[in-house]
């Protein structure tokens, strides 16, 4: 690439892509909305999947509830078809033992109602166990639903911010935009957008329609390399706020003498027809601070 120092064409100007930053932050806005959508759908899920397996739990304690009762009366019948059997065959030896049958059969009975006290004892306790696990799962699934409510009023905030702080961004960015200027630069070009201040440059980035390479530019015996170019800083005056630097391209050097703070330097580079702009914002004693704005259609080197 090489340095031209007359224009090959007129410089054409740069227009403002402004719906391409807002674009940025629509997107912004669209994956939050998204967010939220993805996260509601996953807890009502987890909550549908919660019932189910509560309601399949119920249906065993139901069915063990009856296999208990079905065995209770098969062996209370077996009993009482023992004690029907013992009566008969003490009716058969009262006359010859009618007190020891009078009292096996009361010890029998006793026997039978002790029996029947422990089996209802049994069917008590493990009701109360179903009672209680399923009580403790409904209190975890309402708890669920209350973290649930939470966390997507929480996101439904989250989303609200976000749309106050695109709002606010665009507004600062279309303000920021309306106060940039255009000036001639040192080749008595018309130059684009220039910015003084981090915030300007900020502003001029999110329009896109440039490269930007911010530097500071320290007095060194060798050229430093910013962006495609290489420059090296010759003299600052930090009191006149002028300084010199000497630009190196295609092993051709251009010395630009004697520019002012927030002036555009301009210069050709081989093959691209838009100038690049150097912008210096600031001149301290031994270096220089600010940016360097390329155009984007540009060969590599």
């Amino acid at each position: 690439m090489s340095i031209n120092s007359v224009p090959s064409q007129p410089a054409r100007s740069m227009r403002l892509s402004i719906p391409a930053a807002i674009a940025v932050f629509g997107v912004a806005l669209a994956a939050a909305n998204v967010y939220l959508l993805v996260k509601t759908n996953r807890l009502n899920s987890e909550i549908r999947d919660l019932r189910s397996a509560l309601k399949t739990e119920l249906n065993v304690a139901q069915r063990d509830n009856m296999n208990l009762n079905a065995a209770n009366a098969r062996q209370l019948q077996a009993l009482q078809h023992q004690l029907e059997e013992e009566g008969a065959r003490a009716a058969q030896a009262a006359t010859q033992a009618g007190s020891a049958a009078k009292k096996y059969s009361e010890q029998l009975a006793k026997k039978i109602s002790e029996e029947q006290r422990k089996q209802m004892e049994n069917q008590m306790q493990l009701q109360q166990e179903h009672h209680r696990m399923l009580t403790s799962q409904l209190g975890e699934m309402r708890q669920n639903a209350t973290d649930t409510s939470t966390q997507i009023s929480g996101l439904a905030g989250d989303v609200s911010t976000v749309k106050t702080d695109v709002t606010q961004t665009r507004s600062d960015l279309e303000k920021t935009i309306h106060e940039l200027r255009s000036v001639r630069g040192d080749m008595g070009l018309q130059s684009g957008l220039i910015a003084t201040n981090a915030r300007e440059l900020a502003a001029l980035k999110a329009l896109g329609d440039r490269d930007y390479f911010e530097f500071q530019l320290a007095k060194t015996k060798a050229p430093q390399k910013i962006g495609d170019v290489a420059m090296q800083l010759k003299k600052s005056d930090w009191q006149r706020n002028r300084y010199t630097i000497e630009l190196l391209a295609d092993d051709k050097k251009v010395e630009k003498k004697d520019r002012n703070v927030n002036e555009p330097v301009q210069f050709y580079v081989t093959r691209v027809k838009q100038p690049y702009e150097i912008v210096v914002n600031e001149v301290r004693n031994d270096r220089i601070i600010g940016y360097l704005s390329a155009p984007k259609m540009r060969m590599s080197r």
